[in-house]
């Protein structure tokens, strides 16, 4: 049973409909694989497997009378535990919620659970989401399933470790800076980060009462092993909640093209206010070559107006102000004085409201990019997995790239650049380097076009003959 583990969630789900597997029998495989493969990797800190076998066992039962079921049903999910899940502890990696257990489901939890997913676990994330990479005082660190020395990245990273190794069907992450990319991109697996308000953000936990609002700039993005998972996900997790769903509904517009030959690329690949490494470049460059070879309309030059410093600078302020909720005052300016020469964290509203309003300006300069072009590709951050650093902080941490000492928060402009106008990225595993750590890209989309971020992302996959691999320890 452990290679049907790393089927994509949606060939799993049409296999439980079809009754050729038991949702029981899956589950079983994946608490096995939990069991076996867990230590070594730290990626799933809580598991309600009681819960979920007799949910397991429903499922199945449903299938056997004929029963009508959703698109995700009988599947055995973990969910970040920045999202709040009923009945099942979620503690933000915060010990402050170390014994919380809700009463009710993240919107987005509630979505999957409704097309029939079984939450059997939670999986590891930083204090709040607040870093780059995955560890906590309640659960310690989470490591990288292709190289355990090296990080999962941040703050989604036991989610995509999870995915990786085949503990999981698919997994919900959550993205401010790059939450979801980033460990997408570190672990090799296939990510989507939203459009910004497409996808519900209410329960999310950034504060002992955290989830009572949606938080700025953050979305809530599927993470998968195949692109077709990512599709049927934000079918499943897209539209309006509450009061809203009285009158908003939401139908997303198709790939903009059916022909790759009519897709516009600009290709965006490194920039000197932020060098990416060179290995990693020339990776991507290869399957950008393989996606013209293969048709596309491919520009290297082509650049929206927008100035990179001005707007990853602006960007990193609107997200640390995001993440910061939960956070003490010393630990606010601690984080300003890291975060590139950013501004201090605690702001008068007025001030929000300047940032903001320059943020709707370089959106508007986005929009107007994409009337010549379909999606960007640029760089998720400047380099594959690293080593973990959990001593020291935001202000104090260094990384090695291409021989050159840089800042710790050197990891976040890319991210931050196209995170803050709210545009949707999808992140494709693209290969491996020399040292076997995955890379991706961020395939950027126009603002709510998701299904052209991620059909363009497919078929550059595609191109470069890439996608998910499963680690070679945890096959």
């Amino acid at each position: 049973m452990d290679d049907v583990a790393f089927w994509p969630a949606s060939r799993q789900a049409a296999a439980i409909r079809a009754g050729e597997l038991s949702s029981r029998d899956l589950l079983e495989t994946y608490l096995d694989r939990v069991g076996k493969h867990n230590p070594t990797i730290n990626a799933v800190v809580t598991l309600a497997a009681d819960e979920a076998r007799a949910a397991a066992d429903a499922a199945d039962a449903a299938v056997s009378r004929g029963e009508s079921v959703g698109p995700l049903h009988g599947l055995p999910v973990t969910i970040k535990d920045a999202l709040e899940t009923a009945g099942i502890r979620s503690t933000g990696g915060a010990v402050e919620l170390a014994e919380h257990v809700p009463s009710s489901d993240a919107a987005a939890v509630a979505r999957v659970r409704a097309a029939g997913a079984i939450v059997f676990g939670k999986t590891n994330l930083p204090r709040w989401s607040g870093d780059g990479q995955s560890y906590n005082e309640l659960f310690g660190i989470t490591n990288n399933p292709w190289d355990l020395s090296r990080s999962p990245g941040g703050s989604s990273g036991g989610a995509a470790a999870a995915v990786a190794a085949g503990l999981t069907s698919f997994e919900l992450g959550t993205d401010i800076g790059g939450s979801v990319r980033m460990p997408s991109h570190f672990c090799g697996i296939w990510g989507h980060k939203p459009s910004f308000g497409l996808v519900p953000g209410f329960g999310y936990l950034d504060s002992v009462n955290g989830g009572l609002v949606e938080a700025d700039n953050n979305v809530i993005g599927p993470m998968a092993r195949s692109v077709d998972d990512l599709d049927l996900l934000l079918d499943v997790m897209a539209g309006p909640v509450g009061e809203a769903a009285k009158a908003w509904s939401v139908s997303l517009p198709p790939p903009r093209h059916e022909q790759l030959s009519d897709y516009r690329v600009a290709v965006w690949l490194d920039d000197p206010l932020c060098p990416v490494d060179s290995e990693m470049r020339q990776l991507i460059e290869r399957a950008v070559d393989s996606l013209a070879a293969a048709g596309a309309k491919v520009d290297r030059s082509a650049r929206p107006d927008v100035d990179f410093a001005e707007a990853s600078r602006l960007g990193m302020r609107l997200i640390s102000v995001a993440t910061s909720v939960g956070l003490p005052v010393d630990k606010i300016e601690e984080l300003a004085e890291a975060s590139r020469g950013s501004a201090a964290l605690v702001q008068r509203h007025h001030t929000w409201l300047e940032r903001h309003r320059r943020r709707t300006q370089i959106r508007a300069a986005w929009a107007e990019f994409f009337t010549s072009f379909d999606v960007l590709l640029c760089p998720v951050t400047i380099t594959p997995a690293f080593e973990h650093q959990i001593e020291g902080t935001w202000a104090t941490r260094r990384l090695e790239v291409d021989g050159e000492s840089r800042p710790y928060g050197d990891l976040m402009p890319w991210s931050a650049l196209i995170g803050m106008a709210y545009l949707p990225v999808t992140t494709p595993p693209l290969g491996r380097t020399a040292q076997g750590l995955p890379v991706s890209v961020q395939v950027v989309g126009p603002y709510l076009e998701d299904r052209t971020a991620i059909d363009l992302a497919r078929r550059l996959a595609e191109a470069a003959g890439a996608g998910y691999v499963a680690p070679n320890a945890f096959r």
